[in-house]
């Protein structure tokens, strides 16, 4: 009997994120991301993914509207985000599987306002900040609600996992006042390489096959950080203001995240392709815990296009979410400016218009 051969893809959606711009989806090793399955005659008990992301942000946001001014003026924030997820996941048995998820991250961010001010004329003012290392690694272990030898037309997953806080959250670079003068600092918390909270997740995957070749697909993550503050300062080697303190944004807070896909999937001979809707982001509040703290809330739902090519051995894939709908909403410390000063406050956060996923993922035995 042809066993069920679940067509992981293992995309490395997140993301985290690492971040997807400024609203700081992390690349968590959220990549159980099944988008369809497959039947083979084994399955492997061991798999290998090495899965990349990258992305560029540049277009500012206040809710949904964009601030297209910051481009015409030259004072957009740019942040460039390049990430490669190593996974490993072992099957158990037809059911149970457990999986090991540790990102390699590479950001930067080009801005005026951190350095010399929007406001600066010297040719000088548009500068750099970098972060590269460890993300944050996480642990998970998944289960079949049937056996997939059993129900090969439609099943279920789901799946509890524990983020360790691994990656450097307090990584800090240069930020110039002026062509001679420059201090250390943490930098923003959107390339920063991990949040510094431990965290758990809860995911699902689920399929439809209407044929072998036709079917459907839906898969979730959330991330619950219990950690409210992560007690990294936001003035980048400065001097916190007194009305960041009372608002509470003069700390970094540790954002849960979530991601949310849905869509149709057609399998050609080796090839699979999918088209559906993916939706990610960053809430204002937490589920558990406090939500005080420096963040910036917000979600992307994008259009998603698949590509996948299979062999005996591998997998490739590649997905290109192309973003559709941006919204940078109210953070905690907004909404207590707003009441502090009467003055409604809700800050802006940049959006990449597209990311680009690809990867393989080996099996070993």
């Amino acid at each position: 009997m042809r066993k069920l051969f679940s067509l992981f893809i293992l995309i490395a959606f997140y993301h985290a994120a690492n971040a997807q711009g400024c609203v700081a989806i992390r690349n968590n090793g959220a990549t159980c991301t099944m988008a369809g399955a497959h039947n083979d005659e084994k399955q492997a008990s061991w798999t290998f993914g090495i899965n990349s992301r990258y992305f560029k942000s540049y277009k500012h946001f206040v809710g949904m509207v964009e601030q297209k001014e910051r481009e015409e003026a030259g004072t957009e924030v740019i942040n460039h985000s390049f990430s490669t997820e190593i996974s490993l996941t072992h099957r158990l048995n037809s059911r149970w599987s457990v999986a090991f998820y540790a990102p390699i991250i590479a950001n930067a961010r080009s801005s005026m306002y951190e350095h010399y001010g929007n406001g600066s004329k010297s040719p000088n003012a548009r500068r750099e900040t970098h972060a590269f290392g460890l993300g944050d690694i996480r642990l998970s272990a998944y289960y079949w609600l049937v056996d997939p030898a059993k129900m090969t037309k439609a099943n279920v997953q789901l799946g509890v996992g524990i983020k360790l806080p691994t990656g450097d959250y307090r990584y800090q670079d240069y930020f110039w006042k002026n062509d001679s003068t420059k201090v250390l600092g943490p930098v923003d918390q959107s390339i920063q390489l991990g949040d510094g909270g431990t965290g758990f997740s809860t995911e699902y995957n689920a399929f439809y096959q209407f044929s072998k070749e036709l079917g459907l697909y839906t898969n979730g993550y959330y991330l619950f950080n219990p950690r409210e503050q992560n007690a990294v300062s936001t003035a980048r080697g400065g001097i916190v203001s007194a009305s960041a303190i009372q608002n509470g944004s003069d700390v970094m807070s540790v954002p849960d995240q979530f991601m949310f896909r849905l869509g149709a999937n057609l399998s050609v001979n080796q090839f699979w392709f999918s088209a559906g809707m993916r939706v990610e982001g960053v809430p204002a509040k937490d589920i558990i815990g406090g939500s005080n703290g420096f963040r910036r809330p917000g979600y992307v739902i994008s259009a998603e296009p698949v590509v996948a090519y299979k062999t005996k051995k591998a997998q490739f894939y590649l997905s290109v979410p192309y973003a559709v709908e941006r919204n940078r909403i109210q953070s905690v410390p907004d909404k207590i400016r707003t009441q502090l000063t009467g003055v409604y406050t809700q800050g802006d956060a940049a959006f990449a218009d597209y990311t680009v996923n690809f990867g393989v993922v080996f099996s070993l035995k």
